[in-house]
């Protein structure tokens, strides 16, 4: 049997199409391919993006600001001397993109203005740190970005 330029394009065509689809039915039906949307509700999360900026712009106001940072013990938040411990209030979330299983929020709870979290608690790659915090009634949020190893 002999096979022309038009029979074999066609045929060419019929297999790349197939080895296409058979991806996407195995990306779609296998559960180690994970597609989750970064929020679960995203259009409310959106509707306070406002909101949002202004607690970011208001961290960046201050003369002071706290950090997040990581080091062999964990990551360690550590607030300017000069904020009085008590007065802090908020929490830190702290969320794998990876993986959403791994995300875990915390209080914020200053000891000598410092707060640990410890290393057993985080795995290794990229982590978005955010903090969100109100301090003598302005509330603030910061988000960082760091790498675990």
């Amino acid at each position: 049997m002999k096979i022309n330029w038009g029979t074999g394009i066609v045929i060419a065509f019929a297999l790349f199409m197939t080895f296409i689809l058979y991806f996407v039915f195995e990306v779609q039906s296998n559960s180690k391919y994970d597609n989750d949307l970064v929020v679960e509700e995203y259009y409310k999360h959106d509707s306070h993006f406002q909101e949002e900026m202004a607690r970011i712009q208001n961290a960046h106001d201050l003369q002071q600001k706290p950090s997040i940072v990581y080091n062999e013990e964990g990551v360690k938040v550590v607030f300017p001397a000069n904020f009085e411990n008590d007065k802090v209030k908020g929490n830190i979330l702290l969320y794998r993109p990876s993986n959403k299983k791994f995300d875990f929020n915390t209080q914020i709870t200053l000891t000598n203005s410092v707060m640990l979290i410890p290393k057993v608690k985080l795995v290794k790659g990229r982590w978005d740190v955010n903090m969100e915090w109100q301090y003598s009634g302005t509330k603030y949020l910061t988000k960082e970005v760091i790498y675990v190893n």
